[in-house]
């Protein structure tokens, strides 16, 4: 156990880069130094701790990295500055020399971030092999808005050519269904509306304790306290029709999806090593459309990864422009050291890539204005959040259409039943 009374008075300031996951651990943190005295600095403080949770999925996200370091120790000078995260397990040397870092935290050592700041020592990097991680630390955190993130589960188990995330957290492994249903009770309790299911491979989940997602998605849906679950994104194999099923009845699970397709050319999704051709994901957006035709669903795509052909990416873009998904989030494959995809010879020039992205943008950008127009005249049930954009607030619909409508601090962190009318095409919003 650590002294209280060293960390009195002192003031934390927090920073995260990357997934929700990132945001739900950094929010664990939060608390537990909160419970050692430390207090979050306001705006325009000067903090004694800085706590920085990095993302290495990509080259970019690893530049983004170093330049938030460096921002954020000029922000607050003679603060004690530590890395932890994705960026930090990956590449601990080169966090390590960042000019103003002062700690680096592995994947097995941030969930202990309180005793290391407590015993500092002369050694700044602490980092496991991540062969040696076993522990997983279950949180349940409110995000910056209205809904609540409920880490379910961590590390993965596949081997994908281009991702370096199990050499990050390491193998699949996740909570009891019974701690994290308390958890969700206890955030319904507290006034939480809306969770969202968190974790690096969700669909994997009951790899450590022999339970399945699929039994993790009923006992939640008996949750009472809690008045709407989101299923983050899932491996299409790996949402079942079982799981569709229960969405399509259930009162608490939200039609919405988020699904990596990652290639729409089955030579690609081969040089990736996913687990899954285009047939079946065409099938699983099917089934979607027939259970619940209004659902909202989003797909992961990367272009310009290494054996990417002129002609596989055309046979890619055909596939994506006949599926009837909502939007597309559209990444650039990054080289990442270590991964298998450096042994294929075929390589995709940045001009390309980003040309290819923004096609694949512009098919985006159909998709999801011709979502919002098809939702004009239904009935939803909106949340609103709590921030005010002049005399107008915003929320989520069930089906993730954001509403914005005239401010009532009454209606903040509440499920009102609205009919969606005008759709505004530049704000990607729409009127009550």
């Amino acid at each position: 156990m650590t002294d209280k009374n060293v960390f009195e008075n002192k003031k934390a300031v927090y920073y995260t880069l990357g997934c929700k996951l990132n945001f739900a651990e950094t929010s664990t943190i939060g608390k537990q130094l909160a419970e050692q005295g430390i207090r979050r600095a306001l705006p325009g403080e000067k903090a004694d701790i800085c706590i920085i949770n990095t993302c290495s999925v990509t080259e970019s996200a690893d530049k983004k990295c170093r330049q938030t370091i460096r921002k954020i120790s000029r922000l607050h000078p003679g603060a004690f500055v530590v890395a932890i995260g994705c960026y930090a397990q990956l590449k601990p040397e080169d966090a390590g020399r960042i000019e103003g870092v002062d700690l680096v935290l592995g994947t097995g050592q941030k969930a202990d971030i309180a005793q290391f700041l407590h015993a500092r020592s002369d050694d700044k990097i602490f980092v496991s092999p991540i062969k040696d991680i076993h522990t997983f630390t279950p949180s349940c955190s409110k995000g910056d808005r209205t809904r609540y993130f409920l880490k379910i589960q961590d590390g993965c188990d596949y081997r994908c050519s281009y991702c370096t995330i199990p050499f990050a957290r390491g193998r699949s492994r996740n909570g009891q269904i019974a701690d994290l249903v308390k958890m969700a009770e206890e955030a319904g309790r507290s006034g939480g509306k809306e969770i969202v299911l968190t974790g690096v491979n969700i669909g994997d989940f009951g790899k450590s304790t022999g339970e399945t997602f699929f039994d993790l998605v009923k006992a939640l849906d008996r949750v009472e306290s809690v008045e709407r679950f989101r299923i983050s994104s899932i491996e299409p194999n790996l949402l079942t029709d079982n799981i569709l099923e229960l969405t399509a009845q259930s009162q608490r699970f939200a039609p919405h999806f988020h699904i990596p397709l990652q290639s729409g050319s089955d030579e690609v999704l081969k040089f990736m090593r996913r687990k899954y051709d285009t047939h079946l994901f065409a099938a699983k957006i099917q089934k979607i459309k027939e259970l619940l035709p209004d659902a909202f669903i989003g797909v992961d795509v990367i272009v310009g990864t290494r054996g990417e052909t002129d002609e596989y990416f055309e046979t890619s873009k055909q596939f994506i422009q006949s599926l009837p998904v909502s939007q597309l989030h559209v990444f650039s494959y990054s080289e990442r050291q270590g991964t298998a995809a450096l042994n294929i010879n075929h390589r995709v020039n940045p001009q390309v890539k980003q040309e290819r992205s923004r096609q694949l943008q512009e098919i985006s950008d159909l998709k999801i204005r011709e979502f919002y127009r098809s939702q004009a005249g239904t009935c939803r049930q909106v949340l609103f959040e709590h921030t005010k954009r002049g005399n107008k607030m915003q929320g989520f619909t069930e089906n993730y259409i954001k509403v914005e409508a005239d401010y009532r601090i009454s209606w903040i962190n509440r499920l009102i039943p609205v009919t969606l009318s005008n759709f505004n095409e530049d704000e990607i919003t729409m009127s009550i």
